[in-house]
């Protein structure tokens, strides 16, 4: 008999199911597309569920039976943000203008996660066009620790759907933290590989030079397995990298003993939340006992790179919505619009300044790095937040938001952000976040395991 709680297992133990035969993929996605019409209602993670799902578990477990198996996706029901084209299914992106509209390709990543044996589940929600609201008519999804909490933007669909076992992991994507927002504010663990690591063919466009496709997942394994089978180069996108893949999934030794961790103690646990401070604090400790060194760092000061951000999003987001904007102007929400009309307004002279303070600040971030490992630093500055005082972010909480989440999009490094605390009272997730090094994704995952192997938080789930 399958286990009444199994959709708050890891991907990889239910991997391990499936390969033994203890379940079959089958019977795995009837329990999920169960559990989905069950709780979906209330988390309202899902716009779109795949029903005939059901078949391609039939199809895998025929093929498991012919003695052929794909790997540790094989079977697995995983679901995929609105942006990632999937030809013949909607692809709405989250815009009223967009409703009722369907793929016409299929995204590499996504045609890589099925040629990895996973099945699709279906689609989560996204923010209007990627980026920082919810428009009518789609509805923020919830967060499953507290209903009441932000889910984070703007892959809020898949840190519900992940954390409320709606889903052994997601795809998300990054222009500004839309992988470490939700990823801390629903307690997940989230990877944003090096920009390129990835193909971003057939994947709805935010910003170009700063989108980050990556998954959403409940450990820092599960989340290496399957960048793992998403990773390389792709001819249909000649941004990606040609680098060879590594095995970000494979089992590693918890020991850290000769790992260097960086940390600026002062950006770190200055301005954020007491339940925050002690969290990094304790886990600087475990950090520590598991043999990493903390090495002391200065990383330069983000605070004119955060705002620069807004125009190189601005910029690259006006071109890539281009004459769509201009004939649905009226349909598309007030932060949506604000962030294209800032592109418009920049002249050439102003952005090429902010390109210039870019590339200073990326070799800035590139030369701290180069003396450590990894970096740590928080996810975010605080737990969830009410989601009512989220919905209009004000100047000061984009800063906050951002604070810890820009820098790495900016620069194009690589983090991965996992859970280290829950709050004491209100049991919210805290989150932590480690950077790394262009293409140091296996020592993120390698890092943030060890930790995980010694420690619960993550495997703590919300009752629902």
């Amino acid at each position: 008999m399958i286990d009444e709680n199994l959709h708050f297992e890891t991907l990889e133990s239910v991997s391990g199911k499936i390969m033994r035969r203890e379940v079959s993929s089958r019977e795995v996605v009837d329990h999920m597309l169960q559990r989905v019409s069950e709780i979906d209602p209330v988390l309202q993670a899902y716009t779109y569920v795949a029903e005939d799902s059901a078949h391609d578990a039939d199809v895998l477990d025929e093929e498991y039976r012919r003695g052929h198996w794909r790997g540790p996706l094989h079977g697995v029901p995983m679901a995929i943000k609105d942006i990632y084209g999937d030809h013949g299914r909607p692809l709405e992106a989250g815009m009223p203008s967009r409703k009722g509209m369907t793929a016409d390709t299929t995204a590499t990543v996504v045609q890589r996660l099925r040629d990895a044996g996973a099945i699709i589940l279906g689609r989560v929600h996204t923010t209007e066009g990627v980026y920082g609201e919810h428009t009518f008519p789609f509805e923020p999804p919830k967060n499953p620790w507290g209903l009441d909490r932000w889910v984070g933007v703007s892959s809020s669909g898949s840190g519900s759907s992940t954390a409320g076992g709606l889903a052994f992991a997601t795809l998300g994507s990054d222009t500004g933290g839309s992988i470490r927002m939700p990823s801390s504010a629903n307690g997940v663990t989230g990877l944003k590989p090096t920009w390129g690591r990835c193909s971003r063919y057939g994947v709805f466009e935010l910003a170009g030079s700063l989108d980050h496709v990556g998954p959403m997942a409940r450990s820092a394994r599960d989340a290496g397995i399957v960048l793992e089978a998403i990773a390389g180069f792709d001819p249909k996108d000649p941004t990606s990298l040609s680098a060879a893949v590594d095995r970000y999934g494979a089992r590693t030794d918890i020991g850290l003993s000769g790992t260097r961790i960086g940390i600026d103690i002062t950006w770190a646990l200055t301005a954020v939340s007491e339940t925050v401070r002690g969290s990094m604090l304790a886990a600087i400790a475990t950090l520590e006992d598991l043999g990493a060194e903390i090495v002391p760092v200065s990383f330069p000061d983000p605070e004119q790179i955060n705002d620069d951000w807004f125009t190189v999003c601005g910029v690259q987001t006006a071109l890539a919505h281009g004459k769509w904007f201009d004939e649905h102007e009226a349909t598309y929400g007030e932060g949506l619009r604000e962030v294209i009309n800032i592109g418009k307004r920049a002249s050439a002279i102003e952005y090429q300044e902010v390109l210039k303070r870019r590339s200073i600040f990326k070799g800035a971030v590139e030369n701290v790095l180069s003396t450590v490992d990894i970096m740590f630093i928080p996810g975010l500055p605080y737990e969830a937040p009410l989601a009512s005082d989220m919905v209009k972010m004000g100047a000061e909480q984009l800063a906050e938001v951002h604070r810890y989440t820009v820098p790495f999009t900016m620069s194009q490094m690589p983090t991965i952000t996992f859970p280290i605390g829950f709050t004491p009272a209100s049991s919210l997730p805290v989150a932590g976040q480690l950077v790394g090094a262009a293409l140091t994704e296996k020592d993120l995952v390698r890092v943030a395991n060890a930790f995980q192997q010694v420690t619960d938080f993550h495997n703590r789930h919300p009752e629902l």
